[in-house]
């Protein structure tokens, strides 16, 4: 894998404590999100509903460059970010822009008085894939090159101490990495981080 054409990065954060949450509540807010412009510096379109789908993409707002999604996939929750269009800037940069997306959707969706607290994500819990296997396949020579990169994104968020990264999936799937602080790390705690 070439570093240097490292695009497509996807960061999912997962959701805590959900008891049962009704996605059909976050459709409202992702549009509000459109009328309102709350992602000042993506253009969001459209919201869609895949509920119907097991272990799919719940409900997505489409924006521009990317899309944000509470995502079902593994039969966990969470906030999925995947970066479609191209971004600027190193491989380090490129990975920080993603996940600095990913928790800033997370803490609104948290700070949303229409949710009522509902919906709480954990910091410490986190994947983060590349949905492009052209640039980087499930192989061990992928996980070589990016997995440096990666550990050095969750030591600016989480700092030095110990967690775990793992390689998830079989070489026809995406490369995906699942991290954990062994601990649960509220996203504001990160987000100022970055």
């Amino acid at each position: 894998m070439d570093l240097a054409s490292l695009q497509h990065v996807n960061v999912k954060v997962a959701a805590v404590d959900t008891g049962g949450f009704d996605l059909s509540r976050v459709i409202p807010v992702f549009h509000r999100w459109i009328q309102d412009g709350v992602l000042a510096d993506e253009l969001a379109i459209d919201v869609a509903d895949y509920r119907h789908v097991p272990d799919g993409p719940g409900v997505i707002l489409v924006a521009h460059e990317a899309i944000y999604g509470l995502d079902q996939g593994d039969g966990s929750l969470g906030l999925l970010y995947d970066r479609r269009a191209a971004v600027d800037g190193t491989p380090q940069e490129r990975l920080r822009q993603a996940a600095r997306a990913a928790l800033r959707a997370c803490r609104l969706l948290e700070e949303d008085a229409a949710l009522d607290g509902a919906l709480r994500f954990d910091g410490g819990r986190i994947q983060v894939s590349v949905n492009d296997r052209a640039i980087a396949p499930n192989t061990g020579a992928t996980d070589r090159a990016l997995r440096p990169e990666v550990e050095r994104l969750f030591q600016s968020l989480w700092g030095a101490g110990d967690h775990a990264i793992e390689r998830l999936g079989e070489p026809r799937e995406r490369y995906r990495l699942a991290a954990s602080a062994g601990r649960q790390v509220p996203v504001a705690e990160i987000l100022d981080r970055l």
